[in-house]
């Protein structure tokens, strides 16, 4: 069974995780996406029965039984790291012929190029073909990606971020001109060929078609949430307070663990959530179909205002730290959060594992969870946002011929290979007393070696089948996750749009992000709660109301 769901959203569990970066640092989609459209574009939309021809053959493949089944399109947890690896592919992908070129993103220090890199030379060995990557600094990502596609002078692999692509101007056209067109290759049966990219669910293929036809290779998401609210379980139980099961509950949650003389407060920016436990809908970035068959906005229901006025209460009556009060954005959240000098913490699930490890090993004791997701009275049902829009797409580059785009497609192949296998040991570890040792558990760690020249070279340039796999430094993480998300995906709101590629409208685009600051400055308590009516006529003449009419056109043409 295809374990695609009509709703999911993207986790970027380890590398942006690790880094720290959640889910505001990648903001994409919906309100804040696509800023430097040029004025006057109308927006594109995809037409979902048009493109299920070009679709790869979805294929399972199950080389480990996880320990604990994930409700789809939550992945696998396995709660050690299996003794015995699987050949995944038995075939040597390469033919040792011309280095094949790459260019990815990196949140951390530049590892050794190709010729003082033994990591890459060892994987390289296995491809049977050099692979050599320019790694750029991922903050700057879009400018980058920008420069090369201006240019027209683009690597043989692209890796693209999806937040990242909706920045950029004009992104289809450079689809067609620059990067080849992959339905022949791995359309229908034709993917079979290709048993690690045949296994990616099928929603995630259907992000990866532009103008009706297969233009990418896309790295399926593992998780399907934006926000979680992380609590200090250490702090929490040392006062004795139990996590909030409702809104008041939260409010009382937020008294009791606000302690000012001892620099303590108990919230950061937790707006995202409180709009989950009201119910506000969260679909491209935040619209919802009405009983009537049109289309409502989130600043246009009661639920958005009663979060709004909710939120407002928290900082008003000092229950948010000074920081995140005083400042425009969020302040080093971060920071304050494993200090103890604030107690809940918003942020993507991918922050967990990377905060986790790293603060056990300054304090002991540190237990991050994220609070279970509840409606705001307790009794109905919340919503969790999400999407299933994949993480990053991969681009062959345009022209190099029939025998090079399958030698190309047998290495991302390769690359693909899943947990369990010899070919994922070695992508992500590198060699065994180089880059990596095995813990007393049997899971690997890596060496100072293997942080210096492993960037995730070959895991940015293709997907994967997800997992979420058990180490040493986070005990009990999987169990913890997959309980969380397997419940919290009960929640997961239907998405009307799910599978239509939508390239928005200038200027719905361009009215998103300086309504938010409005929003901002309402939270903070500079416009009155009184000001979300002002503000909301301002957003519809701004471009909400030419959003609406694309969104509900979209809808139409794809009949739903």
């Amino acid at each position: 069974m295809d374990p695609s769901l009509a709703s999911a959203a993207t986790n970027r569990r380890r590398f942006l995780g690790l880094l720290g970066l959640g889910a505001t640092a990648v903001a994409g989609g919906g309100l804040l996406s696509g800023c430097s459209r040029p004025a006057g574009t109308q927006g594109t939309a995809t037409n979902v029965d048009a493109i299920s021809a070009v679709l790869p053959k979805y294929q399972p493949l199950d080389l480990v039984t996880p320990d604990i089944a994930g409700v789809r399109p939550i992945a696998d947890g396995y709660l050690e790291y299996p003794a015995q690896l699987v050949k995944a592919v038995t075939e040597t992908p390469g033919a040792g012929g011309e280095t094949i070129s790459a260019m990815t993103p990196w949140w951390g220090p530049t590892p050794p190029g190709i010729d003082r890199n033994t990591y890459l030379q060892a994987v390289n060995e296995q491809l049977g073909v050099p692979v050599d990557f320019s790694i750029q600094d991922g903050n700057t990502y879009a400018d980058k990606l920008s420069a090369a596609l201006g240019a027209r002078d683009v690597p043989d692999l692209l890796c693209a971020p999806n937040w990242e692509i909706d920045k950029i101007p004009r992104f289809a056209d450079a689809v067609s001109t620059l990067f080849e067109d992959l339905t022949d290759y791995l359309a229908g049966d034709a993917a079979l060929a290709y048993p690690n990219l045949a296994c990616f669910p099928t929603g995630a293929w259907q992000y990866a078609v532009w103008g009706g036809r297969l233009a990418a290779v896309p790295w399926p998401t593992d998780g399907p949430f934006p926000y979680a609210l992380f609590y200090r379980k250490d702090l929490t139980d040392t006062a004795g307070v139990q996590a909030p099961k409702n809104i008041e509950e939260l409010y009382e949650f937020g008294k009791a663990m606000t302690d000012p003389g001892n620099n303590v407060w108990a919230f950061g920016s937790v707006f995202n959530m409180v709009q989950m436990f009201y119910g506000v809908p969260g679909s491209q970035g935040g619209w919802r179909q009405t009983d009537g068959g049109g289309l409502e906005f989130k600043y246009e229901t009661e639920e958005y205002r009663e979060a709004l006025e909710f939120t407002t209460r928290l900082f008003a009556e000092g229950l948010v730290h000074p920081d995140i009060a005083e400042s425009r954005g969020s302040a080093d959240a971060k920071q304050l959060f494993n200090s103890g000098r604030m107690v809940c913490y918003e942020d993507g699930i991918g922050a967990w594992r990377g905060m986790y490890s790293e603060q056990r090993q300054i304090t002991p004791a540190y237990d991050m969870r994220p609070v279970p997701i509840f409606s705001a009275d307790g009794q109905g049902d919340p919503i969790a946002w999400g999407e299933e829009k994949p993480v990053f797409y991969t681009f062959v580059k345009k022209g190099l011929g029939k025998e090079r785009v399958e030698e190309i497609l047998r290495v991302l192949n390769w690359c693909a290979a899943p947990f369990g296998s010899e070919e994922y040991h070695l992508r992500q570890y590198g060699v065994e007393g180089q880059h990596h040792t095995v813990s007393a558990d049997g899971s690997p760690e890596l060496t100072e070696l293997g942080r210096q020249e492993i960037a995730d070279q070959y895991t940015f340039i293709v997907g994967r089948y997800p997992a979420i796999v058990q180490t040493a430094d986070v005990p009990g993480y999987v169990e913890s996750l997959l309980a969380y998300s397997n419940e919290t995906v009960k929640h997961l709101e239907p998405n009307p749009w799910a599978g239509i590629k939508l390239e928005l409208p200038a200027n719905y685009s361009r009215v998103g992000q300086p309504t938010e600051d409005k929003i901002l400055d309402v939270l903070r308590g500079r416009r009155p709660t009184s000001d979300l009516d002002q503000i909301t006529e301002e957003w519809r003449s701004g471009g909400g109301d030419e959003g609406r009419d694309f969104f509900r056109k979209a809808l139409e043409d794809n009949g739903r």
